[in-house]
């Protein structure tokens, strides 16, 4: 049940970091950053580590693009 817990925060993550890789809505990956911590602690606590991996790829996307934007944009 983590599990599917964890997916879905990475789902709705992943909704919101998708646009924001248009230039000028980086700021968006901030909103994002907490829905994908949520995720990755709740797939830790899961018997099973699919969840969480997900979120860990959603947490490198969104952290190269504002790496790349420089924190901001």
């Amino acid at each position: 049940m983590l599990n599917l817990l964890s997916i879905l925060l990475g789902l709705l993550s992943l909704v919101i970091v998708i646009p924001a890789t248009i230039p000028l809505l980086g700021w968006a990956n901030w909103l994002a950053l907490p829905l994908i911590v949520l995720g990755v602690v709740v797939g830790q606590l899961s018997s099973t580590n699919g969840g969480r991996n997900f979120c860990l790829v959603v947490l490198l996307i969104a952290a190269i693009r504002l790496s790349i934007g420089g924190g901001l944009i």
